[in-house]
């Protein structure tokens, strides 16, 4: 699971795809399962640290449940 927010998911996501992005080059192919927009920066900010803390991964796998199968 990856955890982030870009003004440009599609080209984010292919920058992880192409290996562009030396801590995740490792871990692809990514394939986005989750999206939440924010129309203001900070607000993005926020939640983004909200889901890289324990709390935070528990609610994604909650809300993710049937997708990830657990």
């Amino acid at each position: 699971m990856y955890v982030g927010y870009s003004n440009n998911i599609l080209r984010r996501l292919a920058e992880h795809n192409l290996g562009k992005v030396n801590v995740t080059k490792h871990r692809k192919p990514f394939k986005l399962i989750y999206l939440e927009g924010y129309l203001n920066q900070r607000d993005a900010t926020t939640r983004e640290k909200f889901f890289k803390t324990g709390w935070g991964r528990t609610h994604l796998k909650k809300v993710l449940k049937n997708y990830l199968g657990r």
